[in-house]
């Protein structure tokens, strides 16, 4: 047998030439020249296996920086590759990765190359103003600026000139953000976007630059309602942990609540962190709701309250039951054995259909493949396990409601 003692020598020096593509992606969103300079302003992706594939690696380079700078406003783009050595076909006999193709397939064409360019662009941002109709303005105190900063949420839609290319520039950072991310058909007009912008200063003008945005698709509900899904929400990195999040689906629900043909509002395969929020914001517009009195929350869930947060605030079943659950859980003595005890029994009922329902299908598999004592046993065994499950199921629930309470507490 022949064993190999480590790398070869060729392998080694081939191992240098790797590099992560998370951290030799720098993003900045920039607002005066010196901020292509300044190291703090510089953001990487959390993601980048969507364009260099699942180990995010690119080969052939040595110090590999790949530069994607943004104007902070209208998205005008810088993108230029750096390195201080990349392989040679000559003498490696290998071939470095086309890394630039790579990126012009996800970024639009006109972008700038050379810093010059970017800069005298920089000094036309001046006249770049959020597109479509305002919905909404507040301010978050800044403790670094020691101020006030304001912020504003559009409507947007590709009729408003120049969003459509715009747009393609957001877009691009989604591959970078959100794992499973694709960019939408632009051309279906049943597309509604929302944007997020922050007002600040430059040598005495107000500019705009951008904070994030939404996409929510309007579904058709026969005979004549629409059922949003939110698509795609991104908050960009900057400015995340700020409460933007909230502020931009509070204004879209109000957006959408005051629309009869509304039917309710739903998302597309939520991430965890877009859950947590949504129950923050759902649960802030519910707790007024005379369906959720205390003295009807320990009544148990009802269909009063289905149809009371449907009809006012556009909230499907589902959700509902979630706040139900969230204010219950606010009006509930822990500490009180029975409130606590018809608490827990309470929610367990519901986490407990879909261990039923995949009980049931077991039971039909195993009856027509095995004996009936066989059953039996197998039943008492998953008996046990879905208890230990349900209870992990439902600390963990407890757990991330208590926070949205805590969040709500702060408001």
């Amino acid at each position: 047998t022949f064993f190999f003692s480590g790398l070869t020598a060729t392998e080694k020096k081939l191992a240098e030439y790797k590099c992560n593509t998370n951290e030799a992606i720098q993003l900045k969103l920039v607002r005066f020249p010196e901020d292509l300079e300044d190291e703090n302003t510089t953001f990487n992706p959390e993601y980048s296996h969507q364009v260099f594939g699942d180990d995010e690696v690119a080969f052939g380079y040595k110090g590999l920086k790949i530069l994607l700078y943004y104007i902070a406003g209208n998205l005008s783009t810088l993108f230029r590759i750096e390195y201080t050595s990349r392989v040679n076909e000559k003498f490696d006999c290998v071939e470095a990765d086309d890394v630039e193709s790579k990126i012009r397939e996800i970024i639009p064409p006109g972008f700038c190359t050379n810093t010059d360019d970017f800069v005298s662009l920089l000094e036309k941002e001046v006249n770049f103003k959020p597109f479509g109709m305002l919905l909404h303005t507040y301010s978050i105190h800044n403790e670094e600026a020691g101020e006030d900063i304001t912020y504003q949420i559009y409507k947007a839609d590709m009729t408003c000139p120049g969003f459509r290319e715009y747009h393609e520039r957001l877009q691009t950072f989604l591959m970078w953000f959100i794992e499973t991310a694709s960019f939408i058909d632009v051309d279906d007009e049943r597309w509604n976007y929302f944007l997020v912008f922050e007002k600040y200063n430059k040598d005495g003008a107000t500019l705009f630059a951008t904070v994030g945005y939404m996409t929510v698709y309007n579904y058709y509900v026969y005979p004549d309602k629409t059922r949003p899904r939110v698509s795609q929400m991104l908050i960009l990195p900057p400015f995340q942990g700020e409460g933007h999040g909230a502020q931009l689906l509070e204004t879209v629900h109000r957006y959408y609540m005051s629309s009869p043909t509304v039917l309710d509002i739903t998302a597309e395969d939520p991430s965890e962190n877009y859950v947590k929020l949504r129950d923050f914001v759902l649960v802030k517009l519910c707790q007024d709701l005379v369906c959720f009195s205390p003295v009807k929350l320990m009544q148990g869930f009802s269909q009063e309250m289905v149809t009371e947060a449907q009809q006012k605030l556009k909230i499907n079943k589902q959700h509902t039951r979630r706040v139900y659950e969230i204010l219950r859980l606010r009006a509930t003595n822990m500490g009180d054995a029975e409130q606590s005890r018809s608490y827990r029994l309470d929610v367990k009922r519901r986490l407990i259909g879909p261990y039923k329902k995949k009980q049931r299908e077991l039971a039909k598999m195993r009856r027509c493949l095995r004996p009936e004592e066989m059953t039996n046993q197998l039943n008492q065994i998953d008996l046990n396990l879905q208890r230990e499950q349900l209870e992990e199921s439902f600390q963990q629930l407890v757990s991330d409601y208590r926070r949205v309470l805590e969040r709500l507490a702060q408001a």
